[in-house]
C-alpha cells in the first residue's frame, strides 16, 4: 500500500492527540508498516493546535463520526486507539486505513486514502460527535 498523493484535504490535531499518535506509528511500524507509514504522514501534515483550541467539528481520538463512503454507503464509528477497537461495537482503530483516514478531518471534509489491497477508497465526514 502506497501513500496517495492526489491533494489532500487540511486537517487539524490537538497538541495531545498528535503526541500519542506519533509514539503509537513508532510502536506500529513492525507490525502494521502500510498503516504506519500512511498515519505518520497524516500526522505530518497536519496542522497541530492545543487541545482547549478544537472545533467540536474536528475528528479527534474519541470522537463519534458519521461519514459517507465513496459507494454512498453511510457509517458511524467511534475512533479509538488500538487496545479498545471492537468492530461490533462500532469502534475502530486509528491503525486501520479508515481511522487513519478520518483523523483530523473535520465536517464536510473528502478524503482519497489507499487499502491494504492496493486501491483507493473515499470518505466525506457528515457529522462529528466528541465524548462526554
Amino acid at each position: 500500500m502506497s501513500y496517495v498523493d492526489t491533494e489532500l484535504p487540511t486537517i487539524i490535531l490537538g497538541l495531545s492527540d498528535s503526541a500519542r499518535l506519533s509514539r503509537l506509528t513508532d510502536a506500529a511500524a513492525d507490525a502494521f508498516p502500510a498503516t504506519a507509514e500512511f498515519l505518520a504522514r497524516e500526522i505530518a501534515r497536519a496542522e497541530i493546535f492545543p487541545d482547549s483550541q478544537l472545533s467540536h467539528h474536528v475528528v479527534r481520538m474519541g470522537s463519534t463520526v458519521a461519514f459517507r463512503e465513496d459507494s454512498d454507503r453511510q457509517r458511524e464509528v467511534t475512533l479509538v486507539y488500538p487496545e479498545a477497537a471492537d468492530i461490533s461495537a462500532a469502534r475502530i482503530s486509528v491503525l486501520t486505513p479508515i481511522g487513519a483516514a478520518l483523523i483530523g478531518l473535520s465536517v464536510g471534509q473528502t478524503i482519497e486514502f489507499p487499502t491494504p489491497a492496493g486501491g483507493r477508497r473515499s470518505l466525506t465526514v457528515t457529522k462529528v460527535r466528541q465524548p462526554g
